[in-house]
């Protein structure tokens, strides 16, 4: 509608100036712009919108926040958690797989070994076991606002950096311990933390979506991270792997992403080229798989959790 100006009188108040006319003056009052969206299920094929992940990427950082003071809330460590639980590991794997199985490890000390496998590892099976509960876990948010679900699984994962770069220090005071420092091959480390990344956030997806339609996924997720751990070079070197089937085995993105972490950190273990896109490729499928699964069963959410 046009501007309608509002005319105010100005009376004088003061004895001497009674003969002076009122002044007028004219505000004009514009009324605010109220923009609607209308929400309602997609038909047909789903569409990723990447776009709207990227308007609310403010609103991904604070997720990635909450999670992190959620998860060491009321805890006696607190974020030591993220360094207690590796360098446990590492010491029991060094005694069972190092000395008593005396398993390979590329020619490196095992603890230094064992721990620069455990902490992809752990990137990696944390996000995933939180993003796969991410949506029952905010029931109460998804029945109140609108925001893109997908958020919910993605800030789950990215919150595992943090307790990656906490436990880093303790990697390199092993290595040190050891006698080693990490060269110039540091600077591949954002490729496999790249692919752990892209690897947790596609079955992240794929999860979430399906445990909130079968409650089953809290009784297989424990189970398939298991077999996923023992399917993936931790314990033992990919050199272990026959020649033939490494290329086979890449089909897992942790593995290229585990042996290219420890190249990068201790310098032994490089993956092929071929394993490397082979695992970059499987990553991504299943990044995009799952975020088209999650697309396509988002729009009963509400209903089934």
């Amino acid at each position: 509608r046009a501007q309608s100006p509002i005319n105010i009188q100005i009376k004088p108040l003061c004895a001497m100036t009674i003969a002076t006319p009122p002044a007028t003056l004219s505000i004009s009052v514009q009324r605010p712009r109220i923009e609607s969206r209308r929400i309602e299920p997609a038909r047909g094929w789903p569409e990723l919108a990447l776009g709207e992940l990227w308007e609310h990427a403010e609103l991904l950082g604070f997720f990635v926040w909450r999670d992190i003071k959620v998860r060491y809330k009321q805890t006696v460590f607190g974020l030591a958690w993220a360094v207690v639980q590796p360098l446990a590991t590492m010491i029991m794997f060094s005694v069972v797989f190092g000395r008593l199985a005396k398993l390979d490890s590329d020619g490196v000390p095992y603890p230094a070994f064992s721990l620069a496998g455990l902490l992809p590892w752990m990137l990696f099976s944390s996000g995933l076991t939180q993003a796969a509960g991410s949506l029952v876990g905010n029931v109460n948010l998804l029945n109140k606002v609108y925001f893109p679900r997908m958020l919910l699984p993605i800030s789950n994962v990215l919150a595992g950096l943090v307790d990656l770069c906490v436990s880093l220090p303790i990697l390199l005071a092993v290595l040190l311990w050891c006698g080693m420092l990490p060269g110039w091959n540091l600077l591949l480390l954002p490729i496999p933390l790249a692919l752990i990344i892209v690897a947790a956030t596609g079955a992240g997806l794929w999860l979430a979506a399906a445990n909130a339609q079968y409650r089953d996924i809290r009784f297989v997720l424990p189970f398939l991270v298991q077999l996923w751990m023992y399917g993936t070079p931790i314990v033992y070197p990919l050199s272990l792997v026959p020649a033939g089937w490494r290329t086979i085995a890449a089909l897992n993105p942790l593995v290229s992403a585990l042996s290219l972490f420890r190249y990068a950190v201790l310098g032994v273990g490089a993956p092929s080229v071929a394993a490397v896109v082979v695992s970059a490729c499987s990553a991504t499928f299943l990044l995009v798989s799952g975020a088209w699964y999650f697309r396509a069963t988002e729009r009963s959410f509400i209903d089934t959790i």
